[in-house]
């Protein structure tokens, strides 16, 4: 589908939802109005998904929105979804939301449909390279030039976008010459404002929150979502723990070494290890989802950054996640994995201790009682949903249950009401 295709068809639906959310029953503090962009800064990006040997070609993952093409054809959920096309498919959910409105002046937040993440990809793989600096520029300018008044208003503290790759990759200083790895978007003074919704956030990034990485799972309705709910409950769990997962071969000591090291020790009722080295596993679910549906616990370990997609995965096949760092989880998804329950969800081990301390992983898990455990994985289950993006045009809706997008939209609007409050009062 061309671009101007897509257009037309996101002018149709976007007009479809403007009339369905005159019927809202109550949109006060929560009306969205999505910024009018060029086709070069989202759609026409898609057109270059085999442009970048380097990064590698994502064509095939387009289809049904950016969730990609369905795991087989009769597959009511499951897709061979590639992260970073989240921009694309949060793209197409947020055309359904019910208080959406023409008018900026009337909106509590701006949305703007800019697919950072591909457009960064000229400057880490392509011709670009050199100027990374100037990543978002283009798109700072035409904000000012176009209906100025819209980010005039608020200075952009009421202008949210959506990242797919973690902050680390849009962070490289301005004083780097020549430049190394990643853009500089997220230290332009132009967007500091904005909030991003990003899978990986910095600790101390001022504009970042962070939100789930993309599964493979993506519910049409709640009766799907409640089957899938059922057989991860009534799964049978034979296996103590799990690591899915690359890395640990390397002579230097870190926790995937650790990890690695011990569970070649057990019989894999014990330890369990899916080899996901390479990347084998990122479009083909069905590697992981079904071991991880036979473990107890699944590890969660840091690799190059702190975070990973595992975790969500693990989460969605109802394995209590095992954290060795805060910041792979605690200190980032606050909006969907409140930091006060962590302790009823998920365990903590902090890596020093098992890397340099001896500490044995499966003796801090075999000591857990069996009533702690069955608890635990009550309230992974509970928690799931907050953590999956449903498939977009549902044909049952999913009633009061809330999902990623929907989480990440209200926590959005409460970031930015807060953020022009304390602005105002300065």
């Amino acid at each position: 589908m061309s671009s101007k295709s897509i257009n037309i068809f996101i002018f149709l639906l976007f007009l479809l939802r403007l009339a369905s959310s005159d019927r809202t029953s109550d949109c006060s503090n929560r009306w969205i109005y999505i910024r009018p962009l060029p086709s070069r800064f989202n759609f026409d990006l898609l057109s270059n998904c085999s442009a970048y040997p380097l990064f590698d070609d994502f064509c095939s993952y387009l289809p049904n929105h950016g969730l990609g093409p369905k795991t087989h054809n009769h597959s009511l959920s499951w897709y061979r979804t590639d992260p970073i096309l989240l921009e694309q498919f949060f793209h197409r959910r947020i055309l359904e939301y019910p208080c959406l409105t023409q008018d900026p002046t009337l909106a509590n937040a701006i949305y703007l449909p800019y697919y950072t993440a591909l457009d960064a990809l000229k400057y880490l793989y392509g011709p670009e390279v050199n100027s990374s600096n100037q990543h978002g520029l283009e798109l700072y300018n035409f904000l000012r030039k176009d209906v100025p008044h819209i980010w005039d208003r608020h200075a952009g503290h009421d202008h949210f976008l959506v990242i797919s790759r973690p902050a680390w990759d849009f962070s490289q200083p301005f004083t780097n010459d020549p430049p190394v790895w990643g853009t500089s978007f997220l230290e332009l003074a132009e967007f500091y404002n904005v909030t991003s919704l990003i899978p990986e956030g910095r600790a101390w990034g001022w504009q970042e929150q962070a939100v789930p990485y993309p599964t493979s799972y993506h519910p049409s309705n709640s009766v799907v979502l409640g089957s899938w709910l059922k057989r991860v409950r009534n799964s049978r769990r034979n296996s103590l723990m799990l690591f899915a997962g690359g890395g640990g071969v390397a002579a230097t000591p870190n926790i995937r070494r650790s990890i690695r090291n011990e569970c070649e020790g057990y019989f894999s009722k014990v330890c369990e290890i899916v080899d996901c080295s390479n990347g084998i596993c990122e479009h083909d679910p069905i590697k992981y989802i079904k071991p991880m549906l036979q473990a107890n616990f699944c590890l969660q370990p840091p690799g190059d950054t702190p975070t990973r997609r595992s975790t969500f995965d693990g989460i969605l096949a109802g394995c209590i996640p095992v954290f060795f760092e805060e910041q792979s989880a605690k200190s980032q998804y606050d909006w969907h994995l409140p930091q006060h329950i962590y302790d009823e969800f998920s365990v903590f081990i902090p890596k020093e201790d098992v890397v340099f301390k001896g500490l044995k992983i499966v003796d801090v898990l075999m000591s857990m009682p069996k009533y702690k455990v069955r608890r635990m994985r009550e309230k992974v289950i509970e928690l799931m949903p907050r953590i999956i993006y449903r498939r977009h045009d549902s044909t049952l809706p999913m009633k009061n249950i809330k999902d990623a997008v929907d989480i990440a939209i209200e926590g959005t609007l409460h970031r930015i009401q807060s953020r022009l409050k304390s602005v105002s009062v300065q």
